[in-house]
């Protein structure tokens, strides 16, 4: 059961200031969990979505299981997701 994964712009830039090491190293996480979501996803509260831990960032994940689709929403450092 493999998920399509989509970024929003905001997050995406987010994503390509990073050093190329860390690009990586997120990228690579969610290849696996484009593949197993809901072994490495969890709520978060008070929203319909989900938050993944990769390092010091995070992501905020709008998963649609109707079309099977991974909308990530926010990626940023753990200290400035959450605002």
């Amino acid at each position: 059961m493999s998920f399509e994964l989509e970024w929003h712009p905001t997050a995406l830039r987010n994503l390509e200031k990073l050093p190329k090491q860390t690009i990586k190293r997120v990228l690579d996480k969610f290849d696996q969990v484009v593949e197993e979501p809901f072994r490495y996803l969890e709520h978060y509260e008070g929203e319909n979505l989900y938050k993944i831990r990769i390092g010091d960032y995070r992501a905020l994940v709008e998963v649609q299981l109707e079309n099977q689709t991974m909308f990530v929403r926010v990626f940023g450092h753990r200290g400035r997701v959450y605002k």
